[in-house]
């Protein structure tokens, strides 16, 4: 277990910690009702969900999985509005459209409902608190493991999902002030996917196509790490595999297995399910007023290789 993740799991028992003291009004957990929304049904979230719904049960509260059909802001927005009706005791979401969501969630908060992030920031909409990932470190990480990679030269690529999603666009922030060590290191390209892994993989080509020199490729949403794997393993792209340099975002099944056969160098694994668990331990913990006045946790990443595939936490 690794020293990040053991400073998360430290806070998470801290957070448990918090919550022996229970106020004489605290409400019941049986009455509490939560709901976690992830950005779209992607297998990220699937992790965020199993450690959400672990807590739910750990601490005997009710608890809605609520996924949206699609990476509109508006379809967030319609989401919070609806839980609002139904008097949900509090929301933890990950945003797709900061700016989009901020004036329902206030109003979420307004109503008495607890609202936090996770994974994915809105900064300005009153949330409580944000868990998940330091993006901007992460970035930075992942500019000094390309900078390394290439010797500090040649021409890179960046692959990201939502345009608008702050950890994503945190991650190229960190990405950029990282590479700023490497001056022979010029990025050439900025591309979305809106996560759609089809459309990522006629990104990929259109880029390969455009720039025949690149020399790596950083994948900044999930979809990043799959779809260049994809390209690769084409005829067209094949003698590239193996000498562009590729790293990644999550450990999805498909991103693990091109680590395995070469297509990707590095993965920058977060923590979803740890994510999970504490937004649902958090939420609670406000709900009864249990605690100190909430503070943002970052839950960490590793970069993840051949070397330690078989090792790493989340």
């Amino acid at each position: 277990m690794d020293k990040a993740f053991r400073s998360v799991m430290s806070i998470a028992v801290a957070t448990v910690a918090l919550s022996m003291g229970v106020q004489a009004n605290a409400k019941d957990a049986k009455d509490i009702s939560v709901a976690v929304v992830p950005k779209v049904a992607v297998p990220f979230f699937d992790d965020c969900n199993k450690g959400a719904q672990t807590s739910a049960d750990k601490l005997g509260v009710k608890y809605q999985w609520v996924v949206p059909q699609n990476t509109q802001g508006s379809t967030q927005v319609k989401i919070i509005e609806d839980l609002i009706s139904k008097h949900v005791d509090g929301i933890a979401i990950s945003v797709n459209e900061p700016k989009s969501v901020e004036s329902v969630m206030k109003r979420a908060e307004q109503s008495g409902i607890k609202v936090l992030t996770f994974d994915s920031d809105s900064p300005k909409s009153g949330r409580s608190m944000y868990i998940g990932t330091n993006n901007e470190s992460a970035g930075a990480t992942m500019a000094d493991t390309m900078g390394k990679a290439l010797n500090g030269n040649g021409e890179v690529a960046i692959i990201t999902g939502q345009l608008g999603a702050v950890n994503l666009n945190e991650r190229i922030a960190g990405i950029k002030k990282g590479l700023a060590k490497y001056p022979g290191i010029k990025i050439v390209e900025t591309q979305g996917t809106e996560d759609d892994l089809a459309k990522g993989v006629s990104v990929v080509e259109t880029t390969l196509r455009a720039h025949p020199q690149l020399k790596g490729i950083f994948g900044v949403s999930q979809v990043g790490g799959p779809a260049v794997s994809k390209v690769l393993n084409t005829k067209e792209f094949g003698a590239m595999k193996g000498k562009l340099e590729v790293l990644a975002f999550d450990d999805l099944p498909d991103t693990l297995k091109a680590l395995k056969d070469g297509s990707i160098q590095g993965i920058m694994v977060q923590r979803p399910v740890t994510m999970g668990s504490l937004a649902v331990d958090n939420l609670v913990a406000q709900i009864q007023g249990k605690g100190a006045a909430p503070k943002d946790i970052d839950t960490g990443v590793t970069v993840v290789t051949k070397d330690n595939i078989g090792s790493y936490t989340k």
